[in-house]
């Protein structure tokens, strides 16, 4: 009887884990297509707005499915701090593919930065163009546009780390917080993403099952004043990060 239960729930784990994958997939895919339809005639400040509110919806929607299956859980309630704050930079670590997807459920009004490669992608690319997520191909680029964004209201989500972490507790870390901050004359508010689970991080293929369930917990760490010196304040922040992230979750 127990071994019929637990093929049943094997399973039943493939299935959140494939079904899930798909409903990420047609969300994107859906708001892409209407994504690019709006992108040419709606004026830049209502397509920023409207783009970054449909993303945070449709992954905040993404989310509550993955609740309902009761092999995820995600607490993530500490972001809502976040809302209608200040411009600021927010410095997540960056354990997994899904934590722009958790940061940004939580928040109406943040840019991201991404990579080049993703703004062209057939599933992501219309829709971040419409939001005005910025591109990392050049650093002088990337300062002037989150600077301008800033000046809107909005938040910047960026990971320090550049690309999931790879080297326990944390990657080293680039310098683009920093000189972001140092420019812009805003803070950065570091954030900790917890697991239990090494699902979707860097080297994890995209179909194979973790353990389940999974869970997720966001917690806020300390604020950081724009720096002065940005390398010494990226060591600063590397070591912040490493300290954080070796105490037990």
């Amino acid at each position: 009887m127990k071994s019929a239960w637990l093929l049943l729930l094997g399973i039943y784990d493939y299935l959140v884990l494939y079904l899930g994958l798909l409903w990420l997939g047609l969300l994107c895919l859906g708001w892409t297509l209407i994504a690019a339809l709006l992108y040419p005639v709606l004026p830049h400040p209502t397509a920023k707005l409207l783009g970054r509110y449909a993303i945070m919806a449709g992954f905040r929607l993404y989310l509550a499915s993955l609740r309902l299956t009761r092999r995820c859980s995600f607490d993530l309630s500490a972001l809502d701090q976040l809302r209608g704050d200040t411009p600021l930079i927010i410095a997540p670590n960056h354990p997994s593919l899904l934590d722009a997807v958790m940061v940004i459920s939580r928040l109406p009004n943040v840019t991201c930065v991404m990579k080049a490669e993703l703004m062209n992608n057939v599933f992501l690319g219309a829709g971040a163009r419409l939001a005005g997520y910025i591109r990392n191909e050049s650093v002088h680029q990337m300062v002037r546009q989150a600077c301008a964004d800033f000046h809107s209201g909005s938040q910047l989500l960026l990971f320090p780390e550049g690309t999931r972490t790879t080297s326990h507790p944390t990657n080293v870390l680039t310098g683009s917080a920093g000189l972001i901050a140092h420019h812009a004359k805003v803070p950065i508010q570091t954030v900790f993403i917890e697991t239990n689970s090494p699902y979707l991080g860097k080297g994890w293929p995209l179909f194979r099952k973790p353990a389940m369930p999974i869970h997720y917990k966001i917690r806020l760490g300390r604020r950081f004043a724009p720096p002065q010196n940005t390398r010494r304040f990226t060591h600063e922040l590397e070591q912040y990060f490493a300290q954080e992230l070796e105490q037990p979750c």
